[in-house]
């Protein structure tokens, strides 16, 4: 997955301003205690964070951008 597709589909499930603020805040287990920011970063692929992401948020990732 392509980091422009990352994003596009982070603001699609949680809105621009928002998705934003997630990246930068939340802090996930799935990705060993780093935020969203952190993990693209550092050792992280983009697939392996965006599955973090709908592990940590199933009920707001369409299934469609599963």
């Amino acid at each position: 997955m392509r980091l422009t597709d990352f994003w596009q589909r982070l603001e699609e499930v949680f809105g621009s301003a928002y998705a934003h603020s997630i990246a930068h805040d939340q802090v996930l287990s799935q990705l060993g205690g780093l935020t969203i920011e952190e993990a693209l970063a550092g050792r992280f692929d983009t697939a392996e964070v965006w599955r973090a992401v709908v592990a940590a948020y199933p009920e707001r990732v369409p299934a469609r951008l599963r």
